[in-house]
């Protein structure tokens, strides 16, 4: 079956590589967004999917705009039986998404309709959600609305944060995409509507979104640092040195404890430091000085004073000057 695959995002990799590994599959082209610059130097970085395509030598397509006439009319001319999507990264439009016969697929790392959009991995953990899956969805026009083809769910473990979580999903959707395209190009698997009850839109995050509110109950600043792991961290401040200083929490546990002030140090040496919030504590166990290196807490201990009694503080406010 000829195929064009578009993808963006690390998400992305593994059903592209399972595609192109499969002799029932020719990749037409590989569509992904243009390269962006990165680094101190903003050198042009290619997309994790563009690094994959390009060791695999298919032919890539990057256009600006994916609704962009000229693009449209070159996708058509390729004649694909089957566009795949997954992690792309722009809504696609009808005229793009009728050139297929068979359409366009999706792979989408949640169970929909729960977490359309942009971040449904870090949202599903933010929110401490038991479990979350893949689907794999025949796209519509609108954001992740389409019919559902097949799904898979996985428990979101403990010790699951959104990058472990995101790397498992990914394996799952391309392992889910090859099991379903046969069934569904046959015939045998049927499209079915999205039930309209219990859909959710999952935001794109932001750098503020890791800002920790130590007012909040400490299971759910745990969640928050699962959620944003690596990006952007979970963090703080703390008055080292004279002056606020960001402080990004990297491991910890919600503990059973007594209620203080939120964000006042109950403890800290050998064990890690102990930190009241709005209900119960987080005894972090790593964490990172803005500038510095990842450290155990222990560690971090050694050289910087954080004793019983200290408070981390509200963010440093922006100068008018």
């Amino acid at each position: 079956m000829n195929i064009v695959f578009m993808g963006t995002a690390e998400l992305a990799c593994p059903s592209l590589d399972a595609l192109a590994s499969d002799n029932r599959f020719r990749v037409l082209a590989v569509v992904t967004q243009p390269d962006k610059p990165k680094g101190r130097q903003l050198k042009l970085q290619p997309s994790p999917v563009k690094k994959i395509a390009l060791s695999k030598n298919l032919p890539v397509l990057q256009p600006p705009r994916a609704r962009a006439d000229d693009f449209i009319a070159q996708l058509r001319a390729l004649q694909p039986e089957l566009i795949i999507v997954a992690a792309y990264g722009q809504i696609l439009p009808q005229p793009l998404l009728d050139i297929p016969p068979h359409g366009c697929l999706n792979v989408h790392a949640s169970i929909l309709p729960g977490y359309r959009g942009a971040a449904p991995i870090q949202w599903a953990v933010f929110n401490g959600d038991p479990e979350t899956g893949v689907t794999i969805m025949k796209m519509d026009a609108s954001l992740d609305t389409g019919d559902i083809l097949a799904e898979r769910r996985t428990p979101i473990a403990d010790t699951d944060n959104a990058q472990t979580l995101h790397d498992r999903l990914a394996k799952m959707g391309a392992q889910l995409l090859l099991q379903t395209i046969p069934g569904y190009v046959s015939g045998q698997i049927k499209p079915r509507p999205q039930p309209s009850a219990d859909a959710s839109y999952a935001r794109k995050i932001t750098k503020e979104d890791g800002a920790i509110d130590w007012k909040r109950p400490a299971r759910a600043i745990w969640n928050q640092m699962r959620a944003f792991t690596p990006w952007p961290g979970a963090y703080t401040y703390a008055a080292i040195g004279g002056s606020p200083r960001l402080l990004k929490i990297w491991a910890a546990s919600p503990q059973e404890h007594a209620s203080k002030t939120a964000g006042e140090i109950i403890d800290s040496g050998r064990f890690g430091i102990l930190v009241a919030c709005g209900e119960h504590a987080l005894r972090i166990l790593e964490l990172q000085l803005e500038g510095g290196r990842r450290l155990a807490a222990q560690q971090f201990l050694a050289g910087h004073s954080l004793k019983p009694g200290d408070h981390f503080v509200d963010p440093p406010k922006a100068s008018n000057s």
